[in-house]
């Protein structure tokens, strides 16, 4: 009898375990960028210190892959950044994305009630367009603003810009222009053929063709590197792309301490330390998944 007794409470047990739902691990992904990567890869590694299980989709593809993938419930949570917002909910001239928390607001309002998307602490950084220009060159002329830059060029400053040519025919140059008043010549613009940051970076710092002055992303890693100093927006022409990231709400309901361990890594970061950070990818030639785990130690917030 005791031993059938003592069996009776083993297959209870076991029905009562097989009753309870087990929570499903939380996919955790990233656009195709290094910088994406390596702070998707900072979260992982904190969900998963602290008890919760992750799958790691990192690296899944272009803004509109994984935008798509979160809202088809494919992935959990990737980090996006705030100035898209405008062309998700097609107000890409709002006033709003000019301004970090004003953005920050309006984007995680927008996207709770569209999509049931939550957003969480962001970055105090953007990765938007800048102008970046060689250490020497912006001691000599005293430039660490775009209102220096554009007096510096109205008043025949020696000028030469490395851009792409979408950067210089869409809209963003002539923007930069009006905001802080100088106009660009065509013999000072070097259009360079796919136009990534890391071609114009590499033009300033070799000079080539008398190139000092490129366009660059606000948290570049080969910025530092080549010893180019970005010059401040002081003005707020272009819109704050500050790396966020962005979680389904069912999941952020099962899952309620994602919140408060995610926003110490987030509030860690600044624009210098994102651009160090990613030129130990970008430059150095690390892993994003090495350099992630190394901060987050660093930092005391990974054991």
């Amino acid at each position: 009898m005791t031993h059938i007794l003592t069996t009776l409470r083993l297959v209870l047990a076991l029905a009562l375990l097989a009753s309870q739902p087990l929570q499903a691990a939380v996919i955790v992904s990233s656009k195709l960028s290094s910088e994406s990567a390596m702070i998707g890869e900072m979260i992982r590694l904190v969900l998963n210190a602290h008890g919760i299980q992750t799958v790691d989709r990192m690296r899944l593809g272009a803004t509109p892959v994984v935008r798509r993938a979160l809202l088809a419930g494919e992935i959990d949570l990737y980090v996006e950044y705030t100035g898209n917002a405008g062309f998700f909910f097609n107000i890409p001239a709002d006033p709003a994305w000019k301004d970090l928390r004003k953005g920050y607001e309006l984007g995680a309002r927008l996207d709770a009630a569209a999509n049931q998307i939550v957003w969480l602490t962001p970055a105090s950084a953007s990765n938007a367009w800048a102008l970046a220009v060689r250490q020497d060159v912006a001691a000599a002329n005293r430039l660490t603003t775009m209102s220096d830059f554009g007096r510096w060029v109205s008043h025949a400053g020696n000028v030469m810009l490395a851009c792409s040519a979408e950067f210089a025919n869409a809209g963003t140059l002539r923007s930069l222009e009006k905001t802080y008043g100088f106009k660009m010549r065509p013999d000072q613009l070097i259009v360079l053929a796919g136009g990534e940051t890391s071609a114009t970076i590499a033009a300033a710092a070799a000079r080539t063709n008398g190139t000092n002055t490129a366009m660059v992303y606000g948290t570049d890693g080969g910025i530092v590197a080549a010893n180019l100093v970005i010059l401040r927006d002081d003005r707020h022409d272009q819109p704050i792309y500050a790396p966020v990231p962005i979680v389904r709400a069912a999941v952020l309901k099962a899952h309620p301490q994602i919140s408060a361990l995610v926003k110490p890594v987030m509030d860690s970061f600044d624009g210098p330390t994102l651009q160090r950070l990613n030129a130990r990818v970008q430059i150095d030639g690390e892993s994003a998944e090495s350099v992630a785990e190394d901060y987050l130690k660093a930092r005391g917030l990974l054991r």
